[in-house]
């Protein structure tokens, strides 16, 4: 990958904190140089309380075209948005900016496309499927969404923060009713269970599913990308469960991101 920096370069940050565990600069680079163009996406460490200042900073820069959002800042940045979708206004949340040319922001969310289409490139059919979500935070409600707008049977939701699951599940009632209820940690009776919370990143961590509790037959995905394998997804692998890793979900939805942070969705 040969980037070429200088003046003209356009630049698209990936904010978050901490920032890390990212893999997506240099993949999303490289997307940018192969669609032959004069831009990079550099990682930003960004602290919540200072995230709101940062995305008036980038708007206001002229060679900042565009603004990825991760973990913690993706709720944040849907009130900074000035024109959302639809569908990150269902999940409460962006991930992706493009910088129009009146200068305001355009923001979407695809982490529930790259999360299910990540599912289905490792050969898992949600539709007709009973499947567990753990965390509805700023990917875990796109996720959501995305199981049953795929036709899954049902979604169960566990997210430790209930106010936030209550509300989540009272919205998806709203357009998928009877097809969504309260979760548990428990996967016992599930065909997918996915993990859209940060759990699992830093070593120590508990773990976010009770995944002793696997059986062979079911599908197990996360969102964390570093590391690869988290430890639930270890345990899930010896107890014979397909997976999918978190860069599985990135890697499906890296030229989503790519398309709407330059403006070509």
């Amino acid at each position: 990958m040969d980037v070429e920096l200088n003046g003209e370069t356009r630049l698209y940050p990936i904010a978050g904190d901490p920032i890390a565990q990212v893999k997506s600069p240099g993949l999303l680079t490289g997307i940018l140089v192969a669609r032959g163009l004069n831009a990079l996406v550099p990682p930003m460490h960004v602290r919540p309380d200072d995230y709101a200042g940062f995305v008036t900073m980038m708007k206001q820069l002229p060679n900042v075209g565009g603004l990825i959002a991760t973990v913690p800042h993706k709720q944040a940045t849907l009130p900074l948005c000035d024109h959302p979708t639809e569908r990150a206004v269902f999940a409460g949340s962006v991930n992706v900016m493009n910088k129009r040319e009146d200068g305001s922001w355009q923001g979407d969310n695809t982490d529930g496309q790259g999360y299910m289409n990540g599912v289905a490139d490792c050969g898992f059919d949600i539709k007709d499927k009973r499947a567990l979500l753990v965390g509805v935070g700023g990917a875990g409600a796109a996720i959501a969404y995305e199981i049953l707008a795929r036709g899954a049977a049902y979604l169960a939701i566990h997210d430790v923060d209930e106010t936030r699951r209550d509300a989540t599940i009272a919205r998806l009632s709203d357009r998928f009713s009877g097809k969504v209820g309260v979760g548990s940690a428990d996967p016992t009776g599930f065909d997918f269970i996915g993990n859209a919370t940060p759990v699992g990143m830093r070593e120590g961590d508990p773990l976010p599913i009770e995944a002793e509790k696997y059986e062979a037959h079911q599908f197990v995905a996360d969102s964390i990308t570093k590391p690869e394998i988290t430890p639930q997804l270890a345990i899930a692998q010896n107890k014979g469960c397909a997976i999918m890793p978190g860069l599985g979900m990135f890697n499906a939805q890296a030229d989503l991101l790519v398309d709407v942070m330059t403006g070509s969705a």
